[in-house]
């Protein structure tokens, strides 16, 4: 366990990832911390039930750094969504590739900085992004970017994003966030943990597109691991 002075407590640890080798992760201690005198987080529509989600490691995203970890590495651009602590990206960012970290929280920034501090690697492009019910406050009322926080923007040839589906989404905002910034001939690839909302999403990336392949990740339990039941989503367009 490590003090802040900023009001949270964060914990590092070494992070196995199968294919690669071992990442130093500074996440925090665990779901209970909270820090936001600013409101900073709240003006981007976070609550504090959910403010210490994005520095938590969470099964999922395990998975999706895992497949990341076989992806050959070439020239494509590649855009990890909701990223948290940004497993996925730091993987392929070590390894070479041209990858972008994106979410919507004021300290992803802050924490993804350190990770690649203590992994003695070079600068990782970030941007800020959100779709959804994320892109109000709880009182109805539009987020209120920071000047500093560059959008997301530009095409990208591999958008990846671990447990996004979260919540319903008739409208199809995710969907089109992910249409928005993939490139004309595009790879999505998504890990759900069995949230309930596949149906709906299938429907809006299908209407823009994408041809669906699905695997089941299900894992039982052993003596290193939870169980884990969830499905790696890929989504192609040519």
């Amino acid at each position: 366990m490590q003090p802040s002075s900023l009001g949270y407590l964060t914990k590092q640890e070494s992070i196995a990832v199968l294919g690669v080798d071992d990442l130093v992760i500074r996440s925090l201690l665990d779901k209970n911390q909270f820090h936001d005198p600013l409101d900073e987080a709240l003006n981007l529509g976070i609550s504090s039930a959910t403010w210490p989600l994005f520095g938590l490691l969470w099964p999922s995203g395990q998975r999706m750094a895992e497949r990341m970890a076989q992806r050959p590495v070439g020239q494509e651009r590649i855009l990890e969504i909701g990223c948290g602590l940004g497993l996925s990206s730091l993987v392929a960012h070590r390894r070479g590739a041209n990858v972008t970290a994106s979410d919507c929280h004021p300290l992803t920034r802050a924490f993804l900085d350190e990770n690649i501090r203590l992994n003695g690697l070079p600068p990782l492009a970030y941007r800020h992004g959100l779709w959804g019910t994320a892109a109000l406050r709880e009182d109805g009322l539009p987020v209120l970017t920071s000047a500093h926080d560059a959008q997301v923007s530009g095409k990208f040839d591999l958008i990846v994003g671990s447990d996004i589906l979260y919540e319903r989404d008739d409208a199809g905002t995710l969907a089109h966030f992910i249409d928005t910034h993939a490139a004309a001939a595009a790879e999505i690839w998504v890990v759900d943990p069995n949230r309930g909302n596949r149906s709906a999403f299938h429907k809006h990336m299908a209407r823009a597109g994408f041809a669906l392949d699905e695997q089941v990740l299900d894992q039982p339990a052993n003596k290193d691991t939870l169980a884990y039941k969830g499905r790696m989503l890929t989504y192609t367009r040519h």
